[in-house]
């Protein structure tokens, strides 16, 4: 499954739904998909998900060897927030609500 986030202050965003769900909950919203958080509510999500990234070590998994690392780049939940991060700062900035939905 793949998730689009959409906004009209920013371009959209497409991830895997994994990823996509694993964000919503550090922005403290279920993961329902399709939802939206309406416009006054995009800040207190930017700023949850912002902390929770912040929280989450940067480091590969302990049981991975050098082996694994060569053979599969490893993308941190930090990185792979930012499009979204960035969305959510250009909705708050502009006051307008952000939606998602399922690609399926």
């Amino acid at each position: 499954m793949l998730v689009t986030f959409s906004s009209p202050a920013h371009g959209d965003v497409t991830m895997f739904g994994d990823v996509a769900i694993r964000l919503l909950n550090m922005m403290g919203r279920s993961d329902t998909v399709p939802s939206a958080l309406y416009a006054e509510d995009v800040q207190a999500a930017l700023e949850r998900l912002k902390t929770a990234v912040a929280l989450v070590p940067s480091t590969p998994k302990p049981n991975m060897t050098a082996e694994d690392e060569d053979d599969e780049t490893i993308v941190s939940i930090s990185l792979r927030a930012l499009p979204l991060i960035e969305m959510l700062e250009a909705a708050a900035n502009e006051k307008r609500a952000v939606m998602w939905e399922s690609n399926e």
